[in-house]
Order: C-alpha cells, then sequence, then structure tokens
C-alpha cells in the first residue's frame, strides 16, 4: 500500500468508498455522495489523499475542509476519512491519517478536527491511536433521516499539532 495525492481519476472509486460509509449508517447524516464538482469544491485540495495498492486501486481516502474563513481560524480543519470495506483492518485508515497529519502540519495548520457518531467505535479507536482526543458530545445535534429521522450524537474530536506553537 502506498498514499498519493487524490485526482479527479479518482473520482468514481473514492465517491464509492463514500457510499459505502454512508450505507454502512454511522458515518454521516448525508446519504448520498455527492457529484465530483461539490466534493471537489468542498475540499482543501493540497490535503487529498488516497491509499492505493500495487495495481493503484483506491482502498481508502482522506480530505480535509476549513472550519472558516476568518483569519484566526486559519490553521483548523475538518477532516473526512473513509476505507473501502474490503480493506479495513490492513491499517489503511492510520496510514491515511498518519500521511494527512504530516501533510497538515508541513502546511501550518494546528488543529484538524472531525465529528464521529459514538456507535463508530473503530473510527473513534482508530484516531484516538493518532493521538485525537475526544473534546464532548454534542447531544442529539441532528437527526438522521435514512434512520427513521432519529436524533444522533456526534462525538467531537480534534488533534493539535505539538509542532506549532
Amino acid at each position: 500500500m502506498r498514499i498519493r495525492p487524490m485526482s479527479a481519476g479518482d473520482a468514481d472509486a473514492v465517491l464509492a468508498i463514500y457510499q459505502a460509509g454512508m450505507d454502512g449508517g454511522n458515518a454521516s447524516f448525508e446519504h448520498t455522495a455527492p457529484a465530483w464538482a461539490a466534493f471537489d469544491d468542498g475540499k482543501l485540495g493540497d490535503h487529498r489523499l488516497v491509499a492505493v495498492d500495487d495495481d493503484d486501486t483506491v482502498l481508502g481516502w482522506v480530505a480535509i475542509s476549513a472550519v472558516s474563513g476568518r483569519a484566526v481560524y486559519a490553521g483548523v480543519v475538518e477532516h473526512s476519512v473513509y476505507v473501502d470495506p474490503a480493506a479495513r483492518g490492513r491499517g489503511v485508515g492510520r496510514a491515511l491519517l498518519d500521511a494527512l497529519i504530516e501533510s497538515t502540519e508541513r502546511a501550518g495548520i494546528w488543529t484538524i478536527q472531525s465529528g464521529v457518531f459514538p456507535e463508530n467505535t473503530a473510527s473513534l479507536a482508530l484516531h484516538r491511536a493518532a493521538g485525537f482526543r475526544t473534546v464532548g458530545v454534542r447531544e442529539r445535534v441532528g437527526r438522521h433521516l435514512t434512520q427513521n429521522n432519529r436524533w444522533r450524537d456526534v462525538v467531537l474530536i480534534e488533534r493539535r499539532s505539538p509542532l506549532i506553537d
């Protein structure tokens, strides 16, 4: 496995992996992957990565979005990481997070954050192992339309870079 920058040529695989995560019910409030143009427009270009096997098949991806346009938050981003169900348990998620951390620290980004459903224990364990901490729980923050409109909690996690003062 190797990590490389995501390209438009990866669009079908990236969006299929994204959809598979959503179909599992514990990855996102969204239920349908966006078109590539919307995905591409919403993610910062310098920090979109894919994990690929020897045949260049995409195994997973990680990307970030700005949390605010305000200058004081220029070093704070929100990330998403998704792994193909067939590639889970092989270290893909950890390799992607490690590469993202390296990439963002080189760029002066000091905080990577995200929200994870508490039921997604594998994601929470992965993030903990990669140096993320739980900030808190947003209780009943949104309704999950694909799950009978039920209220869902979201665990807020973050990783603050020790390299950036």
